[in-house]
C-alpha cells in the first residue's frame, strides 16, 4: 500500500518541515532510523543546545546555496536557528516581552527534577509549570520552500526570515504579520498548508482561515455549530480549570492533496474543502461533520492523521475521541462505502472502526492521550499518559503535569503503548499488539517503515531513555539512555533527520543522538 502521504511542494524540502511530519500529520518517515543496540549515551554520542522552554519542534530546511541547512525552532522566550549538521545556535529572535532565562537558571530547575523527592518535588513541578508553560502560542509551526518560518500566534500569523536569505548563519528577522480580524473569535490553534501553497489556520473558537502566503488576501469559514458552542464552550471551560488549554477546538489539523481540511471540534470531526477559490461545507464537494464518543466531556486530543493514500486503498482520517478511555477512531475520509452499517456504539455511520486504547487491560476505568495518533500503514497506535499513580487531593486539572515534568518518578511512570491496524479486506479495525513494558510519559513517537521501528522517549530506573519497539510485533527491540531529566521530551516529538538520526525537543532544548542506520551494502 501506499504507506505515507505526498510531500507538499510549498513547505522545505525535508524530511520535517511542520509539525508532525507532513500534512497528514503521520509522525513518520519512510527512511530508516537508527537500529541499535541498546547503550547509554554519553555526551560524545549525542549533540544538545539549549534553547529556553517551549522548543517542542525541529523543523528542517530546505538546501541554502552551499548546500548548508539549518533547523528552525520557536519557543516561549525565542525563535531559533541551528546548524543542521552541530545543533550550533546560528541566530535567536527574542519573543517581544520576554526575556531569555540563563541556562544555569535552567540547570537549576532540572536539578530539583532529578533530586527532589515527596511534596518538596511537587510543589517545584507546579511552579516550573506556572513559570515555563503557561502563555504558550505558536506551538504549531511550518517551514515553506522559501525557507520562511510561519506559525500562528494567538491573534496573529507570523513569518520569519533571514536578513540574507543565502546566507543560513544570518540574523532573524520578521517578515510580515497578519493580524486576525475582529469578526474572527478565538485564538489560534493549529496551522497547514494547502497544496496549492495556501496557509491553514484553525482558532479554537471554530474558526478556519485560509491565507495567501504573502498575507495578501484570506477567505474564512466558521464550523458548524460553533457560533452558538464555541464561546460558551471555552468560557466554561476556563472557569472549570482555570486555563484555555481544552478550547471547543483545541488540537491542530491536517491536510490532504484533494483540498481537504480536516479539524476535531468537541464532539465532532470536520472535513472542511478549500476549492481552491473558498472554503466549503456543502457535501456536494465533498464536505462532512461526524461525531464522535466524548463520554468525559473535553473531546478529542489529538491532531488528526490521514491514513491511505493510494487510488484503491481505503481511506481514512484517525483520531483518539474523548471518552474516558480512548477509543482510536477512524473515519471514512470520502464517501462512505454503499452498504455500510453503523458500528455498535459508533456515534456515526461515518466512523470506520473504533479500537480502545486500555493498554490490554478490558477493565482499565480511564486512559487518555494527548499524543496525536501516530500512523503509519494501516497501523495506528497511542501511548499510556494516566500517571501510575495520583498523590490524594491532587487537582484534577494538574494530572498531566505528573506524566510531563515527573514521569522518571516510578511513581509515576505510565507505562503502555497500543497498536490497531485495519484490515482491508474484513473492513475491520483489529488489535495488532499491546506492549506494557515500554513507557511513555509524553512523548509523540515517530515511526521509521525502513527500519520497522516506532521510536518514543521513555523511561528507565529513573532515566530518561530513547525506547524502539517494533512497529509490526509491537516487541522491544533496543533502549537508549539519555540520563536525568535535561532530556525529558515534554510534550515534544522523537523524529528521524534526514540523515536517519533521532531529533528530539527538551524540556528546555533540543537533542540529537549521534546513532544513524546501520550501513548497507
Amino acid at each position: 500500500m501506499t504507506i505515507s502521504g505526498p510531500r507538499n511542494p510549498f513547505l522545505a524540502d525535508s524530511g520535517y518541515a511542520i509539525a508532525h511530519g507532513r500534512c497528514d500529520q503521520q509522525d513518520n518517515t519512510p527512511g530508516r532510523g537508527p537500529e541499535g543496540p541498546a547503550e547509554v549515551i554519553d555526551a560524545g554520542g549525542r549533540q544538545h543546545a539549549w534553547l529556553g522552554p517551549g522548543h517542542f519542534g525541529g523543523l528542517i530546511s530546505s538546501p541554502y546555496p552551499d548546500g548548508r541547512r539549518v533547523i528552525w525552532s520557536n519557543g516561549r522566550e525565542n525563535i531559533a536557528k541551528l546548524d543542521y549538521d552541530t545543533l550550533e545556535v546560528l541566530a535567536t529572535m527574542e519573543i517581544a516581552g520576554r526575556s531569555p532565562t540563563p541556562v544555569d537558571h535552567l540547570r537549576s530547575a532540572i536539578a530539583g527534577l532529578d533530586d527532589l523527592e515527596g511534596q518538596p518535588l511537587i510543589d517545584h513541578a507546579v511552579v516550573l509549570a506556572m513559570t515555563f508553560m503557561t502563555g504558550l502560542d505558536g506551538v504549531y509551526a511550518m517551514v515553506d520552500c522559501d525557507n520562511t518560518l510561519i506559525l500562528g500566534r494567538k491573534d496573529h500569523a507570523v513569518a520569519y526570515v533571514e536578513t540574507d536569505a543565502s546566507d543560513p548563519s544570518s540574523p532573524i528577522i520578521e517578515k510580515a504579520r497578519w493580524n486576525k480580524p475582529d469578526h474572527i473569535d478565538g485564538n489560534f490553534v493549529g496551522v497547514n498548508m494547502t497544496f496549492d501553497g495556501r496557509i491553514v489556520m484553525s482558532t479554537d473558537h471554530g474558526w478556519l482561515v485560509v491565507l495567501e502566503r504573502d498575507f495578501s488576501s484570506y477567505e474564512t469559514i466558521r464550523l458548524p455549530k460553533s457560533a452558538e458552542a464555541a464561546a460558551d464552550y471555552c468560557a466554561m471551560r476556563e472557569t472549570e480549570r482555570g486555563n484555555t488549554g481544552y478550547g471547543w477546538v483545541r488540537t491542530a489539523l491536517c491536510v490532504d492533496d484533494r483540498g481537504g481540511i480536516y479539524v476535531s471540534s468537541v464532539d465532532q470531526t470536520h472535513k472542511v474543502v478549500w476549492t481552491g477559490e473558498s472554503l466549503s461545507l456543502d457535501e456536494s464537494d465533498g464536505a462532512w461533520s461526524a461525531a464522535y464518543r466524548n463520554g468525559s466531556g473535553n473531546g478529542s486530543g489529538t491532531t488528526p492523521s490521514l491514513m491511505g493514500f493510494g487510488p484503491d486503498e481505503d481511506r481514512f482520517v484517525v483520531i483518539g475521541d474523548g471518552d474516558d478511555v480512548v477509543n482510536i477512531t477512524l473515519f471514512w475520509r470520502d464517501e462512505i462505502p454503499d452498504g455500510w452499517s453503523r458500528l455498535p456504539g459508533a456515534s456515526s455511520r461515518r466512523i470506520a472502526g473504533m479500537g480502545p486504547a486500555n493498554m490490554g487491560d478490558p477493565e482499565l476505568p480511564a486512559i487518555q492521550t494527548e499524543q496525536s495518533i501516530t500512523v503509519s500503514g494501516y497501523g495506528a497506535m497511542t501511548v499510556n499518559n494516566e500517571p501510575a499513580s495520583i498523590p490524594d487531593g491532587f487537582p484534577a486539572q494538574g494530572i498531566r503535569l505528573l506524566c510531563f515534568f515527573l514521569g522518571h518518578k516510578p511513581e509515576f511512570t505510565p507505562h503502555g503503548l497500543h497498536k490497531y491496524e485495519w484490515d482491508p479486506i474484513a473492513r475491520h479495525l483489529r488489535q495488532a499488539w499491546v506492549n506494557i513494558e515500554v513507557s511513555s510519559p509524553n512523548s509523540v513517537p515517530f515511526v521509521a517503515q525502513g527500519s520497522d521501528l516506532v521510536y518514543t522517549c521513555g523511561v528507565r530506573d529513573g532515566k530518561w531513555t530513547i525506547e524502539a519497539v517494533d512497529w509490526t510485533t509491537g516487541e522491544a527491540r533496543f533502549h537508549y539512555v539519555l540520563g536525568g531529566s535535561q532530556f525529558n521530551t515534554l510534550g515534544a516529538g522523537v523524529t528521524i533527520d534526514d540523515d536517519g538520526r533521532l531529533l528530539l525537543g527538551n524540556i528546555f532544548g533540543k537533542t540529537r543522538v549521534l546513532r544513524g542506520p546501520v550501513p548497507t551494502g
